[in-house]
């Protein structure tokens, strides 16, 4: 690996405990991002991004049970600069071939003036397309856990600003639901909303909350206080960590005897909405892969013989035709779905045995001549009954397993994070990739584990069976909010497309978009593990299919041409030398101006995939010659999208 690293470590000299305020600041590499931490009755921190206040005065601290909080009548004993510039290549290369990880830290160490005199650390990141910052606590004198209650931590924002709120209504969720454009103020004492925050400060100033590498400690979402009442016109976004299981909104949320480092609580920043979309940032704050071969963790489509693609019987003829949809397809995988370990959800259920019509040898040999791998799919009690993946990780490496897809979590406690983290290097030791589903967000673990390839947590492609809820607005909203903590099981592929006015729930689901946007989902959703939905009977032969054969799912490089939350996107990646062009738009006919100068010079061959108006399931393909500076109107029907491939002339 070609390693760019340039280290510089200032250290300033320890600060005398003084009575006045201590302020320090912190800068982007590229000057144009700056955070302020101010230490006076209270500790808090701003942030700003050219010249605008993005975040204002905003606390930080902890209350714990059985002692003060902390966060007040602190001061800072010292404080260390340095700054990181390195590029990396990351084994699962979900957005781009190589990573450049580059940002200002300021590390500040606290300690209580009097009482206690306990300690706290304070991390600061500035990057240049956001900051980050995370705490190091420190184990009581006294022997025992220390009892995490709440954490202070707020975003002080405009109350009129629009953002796009996922409500979850509780902290035990799959994490399946819309984000709706709302201003600030709209969010109240008792909302829980899901993580990314995606707030428009203006048409050039966007910010999106998040958190990164989550570990030991639970997931985080967003409440306030009530709006600002001194006239400046703010509302305080406020903490909200998930409890321990039997504890609740005012209980215990995190545990600790020794010294704890939290999760990052990250706001990205951009210029535009779809800027965010190409930040590696979340990736960035997570420690290098510490598997020493890797090697065997290979991206790629999937077939998937499940409930949503009509009534699928689990038999040995059923994942047969699902194995030869994918080798037909030119794609490596086949998911096998639930039920084929018998009854799930059960004591009884064993996860090490096939149910008895199926003979699991005939399958992976059939599977094996196909040049296609299996995936299992498990559900979350049967794998941790009696800790039964232990036992099971070892026989699905024995039988040549590519991967399992675990479900039903529906948490992000303290408990539940570290039992994911306890799967996915368990699943690592025996060469197995991981995909949950009801699943919290991805927090950029995929560059310390990269088998941790995908997962759900997203209103994908599912809900199209028993609901009108996959809408094109919604479809074209997900890339700026939730995609923006990384890879996202969407399960997308349906083949019967409608108009919304002759949708109809039931089996065989139908999809409320067209062809061209169904296919466009493939490359603007992001994940390396690609799981497509539909019949075998639904797509062979169908058109599109053309488009989906040997259907790259990682990319060498990602650029968003353009796009707005619920309205329209179009992306450009990058597989080897060939560009894939996806775009959609919600349910308004739109025409969309492409610009091909993200192409090194030379000519190259277009052939794309285009929406006939009004006959959602019909396309129009079509070639044409290209170079850099060509420019291309291309039309796009209600629910609709285009595709392309744009490949070098011989």
């Amino acid at each position: 690996m070609n390693l760019k690293f340039y280290y510089v470590l200032i250290i300033i000299v320890s600060l005398a405990v003084t009575s006045f305020a201590q302020t320090f600041k912190l800068v982007s590499p590229d000057k144009k991002t700056i955070v302020e931490i101010s230490n006076g009755t209270k500790l808090q921190y701003t942030v700003s991004n050219n010249g605008l206040t993005i975040i204002h005065p905003s606390s930080l601290g902890f209350e714990f049970k059985n002692e003060p909080a902390i966060g007040t009548d602190m001061t800072v004993t010292d404080h260390v600069e340095h700054s990181i510039s390195q590029v990396w290549v990351p084994v699962v290369k979900s957005k781009h071939g190589t990573i450049t990880d580059r940002y200002n830290e300021l590390v500040l160490s606290l300690v209580e003036k009097s009482g206690q005199m306990r300690r706290m650390n304070i991390f600061f990141r500035a990057y240049d397309d956001g900051v980050a910052f995370r705490y190091q606590l420190f184990g009581a004198d006294k022997i025992g856990d220390r009892q995490i209650i709440r954490e202070l931590t707020s975003f002080n924002l405009p109350a009129l600003a629009k953002s796009w709120v996922a409500d979850y209504g509780s902290y035990t969720s799959s994490q399946e639901t819309e984000f709706w454009p709302r201003t600030l103020n709209h969010i109240t004492e008792k909302t829980i909303a899901g993580l990314p925050l995606l707030v428009e400060l203006d048409q050039h100033h966007y910010a999106a909350i998040t958190e990164a590498n989550i570990d030991n400690y639970p997931g985080f979402y967003i409440g306030s206080l009530k709006t600002d009442t001194g006239g400046t016109g703010k509302v305080d976004l406020v903490t909200k960590l998930s409890p321990l299981p039997g504890e609740n909104e005012n209980g215990v949320k995190a545990r600790f005897t020794n010294n704890l480092l939290t999760p990052w609580r990250v706001v990205m920043l951009a210029n535009s909405p779809g800027k965010l979309i190409e930040s590696e940032l979340i990736q960035n704050l997570n420690p290098p892969c510490v598997l020493k071969d890797a090697s065997w963790i290979k991206p790629g489509m999937s077939a998937w013989d499940n409930w949503w693609s009509g009534e699928v019987k689990m038999d040995m003829p059923t994942i047969k035709k699902y194995i030869d949809l994918g080798s037909a397809q030119h794609w490596p995988y086949m998911l096998i779905d639930w039920q084929w370990y018998g009854p799930f959800n059960k004591p009884e259920a064993d996860i090490t045995k096939p149910a008895p019509q199926l003979n699991m040898p005939e399958i992976l040999a059939y599977a094996k001549a196909k040049n296609v791998r299996c995936w299992l799919w498990l559900y979350s009690s049967d794998v941790n009954r009696n800790d039964n993946f232990e036992k099971a990780f070892p026989i699905y490496e024995q039988w040549g397993i590519a991967g399992i897809k675990i479900d039903f979590m529906d948490r992000d406690d303290q408990q539940m994070v570290n039992w994911y983290r306890r799967i996915i290097k368990t699943a690592a030791k025996h060469h197995l990739m991981v995909d949950f589903h009801g699943a919290f967000k991805p927090d950029g673990i995929m560059r310390t584990y990269p088998n941790m390839i995908t997962r759900e947590g997203v209103l994908g492609e599912e809900y199209s069976k028993f609901s009108t809820r996959i809408t094109a607005g919604h479809n074209t909203t997900l890339p700026f909010t939730r995609m923006l903590a990384g890879p996202m099981d969407y399960t997308p592929g349906g083949f019967l497309n409608m108009k919304k006015s002759e949708f109809r729930q039931g089996s065989p689901t139908q999809v409320m978009n067209s062809r061209c946007a169904e296919l466009a989902k493939f490359v603007i959703y992001e994940s390396p593990f690609t799981v497509y939905c539909d019949a075998p009977e639904h797509i062979l032969g169908k058109p599109g299919a053309d488009f989906l054969s040997n259907m790259p799912t990682v990319w060498d490089d990602t650029r968003v041409l353009g796009g707005y939350p619920g309205e329209y996107i179009i992306i450009a990646k990058r597989s080897g030398k060939d560009w894939y062009i996806g775009a959609m738009t919600n349910d308004a006919e739109r025409t969309l101006q492409l610009k091909t100068d993200f192409l090194s010079p030379g000519k190259y061959t277009l052939s794309s995939w285009a929406d006939v108006l009004s006959s959602p399931q019909s396309l129009t393909k079509s070639k044409r010659a290209v170079s850099a500076t060509s420019v291309i109107n291309i039309h796009l029907d209600n629910a609709g999208g285009w595709v392309a491939k744009i490949s070098a002339t011989n």
